[in-house]
């Protein structure tokens, strides 16, 4: 069967469909990722996005039991070049095509995603829509125009109710914005014991919880849409460590009186180069955000930039002075992408154990 892609600005792909057959509306949006696609469609800041793999081959080892960082996926659509019908991996369980027909998502191949990536670079992120060959274009086209994408992203993929990851140690408190399981399984290896909680708990709560720490976790959307979270930090910096990652990086930022902002594209793939400002080392990392901390709106007094993003000169990391407090805009659980940040984990350890020894 032939699909189209559909983007906001008028401009038509044709190809081959596989996945889930339905029709679906969101943001499109490129990965430079060469592999760990089955992360990344689970990767629940993708939420009610289209995503593109700018890699050519997409499927080859299908999709297994272990590499899963949500159960069940929130991406709308999966745009690739060449989709790989037959898996080969002594992991593989089924192929990709099933498995986005288990999940109902469908996928689009045969697209020139040079092209596309390219006019994502310059026109930006926008709406785009998956649909049937045989529908109509100008009413898919009028579909698409009048489609309203949804600003409650973190409302649908946060947990609904508290639940525990039993370990010994490190008491630690997750917020759950969108979390990928690879930021639990960081935390395990390290001795803690784990209890995730919704995006919308109250610093009373927490602190009741008598934690030795709180993670703020990725997630998708942008960051003004889940204020309670910014009253939540603002509430517990101070009193307990807190260490953020991706989204949970920008409500920091929020919450200490720096502004964000919209980037034209984002950053999403395993290869953006960071600098840590004080020793100037550079760590390949993964990374999947659509807004950014704006540099010139944080408070000095409060916080320090501590991580650059090479290319583009983005803030990547911010610590707070007075507080045992930091955050970072990449995903040092690397899951998929390099490991070269995973000492941010020993990090956190580090200062929630000075804290527990005052």
């Amino acid at each position: 069967m032939d699909r189209l892609l559909i983007l906001e600005d008028g401009t038509v792909f044709e190809g081959q469909a596989f996945g889930a057959d339905a029709n679906v509306f969101g943001e499109i949006v490129f990965t430079t990722s060469m592999t760990g696609y089955q992360e990344t469609i689970t990767d629940q800041s993708f939420n009610g996005q289209i995503i593109t793999f700018t890699y050519p081959m997409v499927g080859n080892y299908g999709v297994n039991r272990d590499d899963y960082e949500s159960i069940s996926p929130t991406c709308k659509g999966v745009v690739v070049k060449e989709h790989a019908r037959v898996a080969s991996n002594w992991r593989n369980q089924m192929t990709l095509d099933t498995f986005l027909k288990q999940k109902g998502i469908p996928g689009i191949s045969g697209i020139d995603t040079r092209a596309l990536t390219r006019k994502i670079r310059e026109v930006g992120t926008m709406k785009a829509s998956i649909v049937d060959a045989g529908d109509s274009f100008e009413h898919a086209f009028d579909q698409l125009k009048a489609t309203v994408l949804a600003t409650n992203q973190v409302q649908q993929v946060s947990t609904n109710k508290p639940y525990p990851s039993p370990g010994t140690g490190r008491n630690v408190v997750v917020i759950d914005f969108g979390l990928k399981h690879s930021i639990l399984r960081e935390l395990s290896k390290r001795n803690c014991n784990l209890t995730v909680m919704p995006y919308n708990t109250e610093a009373k709560t927490i602190l009741e919880l008598a934690p030795d720490g709180v993670m703020l976790t990725n997630g998708p959307g942008d960051p003004k849409d889940v204020p309670e979270a910014i009253k939540m930090i603002q509430e517990i910096q101070g009193k307990v460590p807190i260490f953020g990652i991706c989204l949970g990086h920008q409500l920091f930022a929020l919450a200490n009186g720096a502004d964000t902002y919209k980037m034209k594209f984002g950053h999403r793939g395993l290869n953006h180069p960071v600098r840590e400002v004080a020793t100037g080392r550079i760590d390949f990392t993964s990374q999947n955000h659509g807004y950014a901390v704006d540099e010139n709106t944080i408070d000095p007094n409060k916080l320090m930039v501590t991580h650059i993003e090479v290319n583009d000169g983005t803030v990547e990391g911010i610590r707070h002075r007075d507080y045992p407090a930091f955050s970072v805009q990449f995903h040092p659980d690397a899951a998929p992408g390099p490991h070269d940040a995973l000492h941010l984990f020993d990090e956190f350890m580090e200062m929630m154990d000075a804290g527990r020894e005052r």
